[in-house]
């Protein structure tokens, strides 16, 4: 099968379809605020630098399950800031950044024509991708419950959500946990904007209080991408069931998808200080408040966005009129149909622009 034909199982590639959007953002006289890919734009901590820095001078490979001190900060964090209980090394998996692993898992978990993989109506485009990939099914939900069990393989879930920011309760997620073990279905959480929640607290699927205390048929992914301003870094890693993450290591061993050394103590560094996470926090939580005040005030309404790095917002049109509008002030901002045709009258505001950026678009909407 030559590449042409893989490739033509997939969408478009999105963000192709917004570059004149950004150009008529480009040209305004004050320059772009761009506000629709989400990249952190803050600096990375001089502790992580530093770190990155010191593991510099690493000339042998990298191993695919990390090292003893990554997955002591991996198993540490988990069980200190998901609550999580009794996880080991063999409870956890660094990954190429978390991309990667939403692309290419279907494929790694030996998935195929007949396989059905399910994730939420509006949700980043990679889950569907990742299915197309390897000829399963892609299969979008509402409420994951009331979907046909039949062949289905793969449930992503995604709390916070990106685009819409929505936070899925504990409840909720015990239910659907709860659903899904009855009827054989492996879950994977993608829950990379977990310390990222504004109205809400999010909760990983690994709490003892939704997984009962035991990680059959779970994995949350995470990433410090967001948290650490590390998505130059391709920092992430899966945490949950043993046999599930056991199986993965062996593939990608044999794939060669080995996190890069100095990566690997960054993300040591990264993962054991608490305090860059609130101060970057800190910022986004200014710069919100600040960017959800002006969209309303012209008119916008902003709906969920209870955590993330987004603002799920509406005018009452089609999401590509939004975008011209705004682009017109020179701001650009991604259209909503993105993430799915249920997005076609929203569109998503990112929160990762400097200070100095933000202001210029409060003024624009002012």
């Amino acid at each position: 099968m030559s590449a042409a034909a893989v490739s033509s199982r997939l969408p478009v590639f999105p963000w192709d379809k917004l570059e004149p959007y950004k150009a008529t953002a480009a040209a305004h006289p004050d320059g772009i605020v761009d506000l629709s890919v989400g990249t952190p734009v803050d600096p990375v901590p001089e502790l992580i630098r530093r770190a990155l820095v010191e593991a510099a001078d690493s000339p042998g490979y990298p191993t695919v399950w990390g090292t003893v001190a990554l997955r002591d900060a991996l198993t540490g964090w988990v069980e200190r800031r998901l609550g999580a209980r009794g996880v080991t090394h063999r409870h956890v998996l660094p990954v190429v950044g978390s991309k990667e692993l939403v692309a290419w898992l279907p494929t790694q978990l030996g998935l195929g024509p007949g396989d059905r993989v399910a994730y939420p109506r509006l949700a980043y485009p990679t889950y569907e991708v990742g299915a197309r990939l390897c000829g399963a099914e892609p299969v979008v939900y509402d409420d994951p419950t009331e979907l046909d069990p039949a062949g289905l393989r793969l449930l992503w879930l995604n709390s916070p959500s990106n685009p819409t920011g929505r936070v899925l309760s504990q409840d909720e997620l015990t239910r659907i946990v709860a659903w899904a073990r009855r009827h054989g279905v492996l879950v994977f959480s993608d829950e990379c904007y977990l310390e990222l929640g504004w109205e809400a607290d999010p909760v990983s699927v690994l709490h003892p209080e939704v997984c009962g205390g035991t990680y059959d048929g779970l994995v949350a992914v995470h990433s410090l991408s967001k948290r650490s301003n590390l998505a130059g870094y391709r920092a992430a890693f899966l945490a949950g069931d043993p046999a599930v993450l056991g199986e993965l290591l062996q593939i990608r061993k044999h794939g060669g998808m080995m996190t890069p050394a100095p990566v690997q103590a960054a993300t040591v560094a990264a993962l054991g200080d608490d305090r860059h996470v609130q101060e970057q926090r800190e910022r986004y939580s200014a710069r919100r408040t600040a960017l959800r005040a002006a969209l309303e005030a012209h008119g916008f309404r902003v709906d969920h966005s209870e955590a993330s790095l987004y603002l799920w917002s509406r005018r009452d049109e089609p999401c590509w009129d939004t975008v011209a509008h705004l682009a017109e002030l020179g701001i650009l901002v991604a259209p909503g149909d993105f993430y799915g045709v249920a997005g076609e009258r929203h569109v998503r505001v990112a929160l990762t622009a400097t200070d100095e950026r933000i202001d210029a678009a409060v003024k624009r909407l002012g």
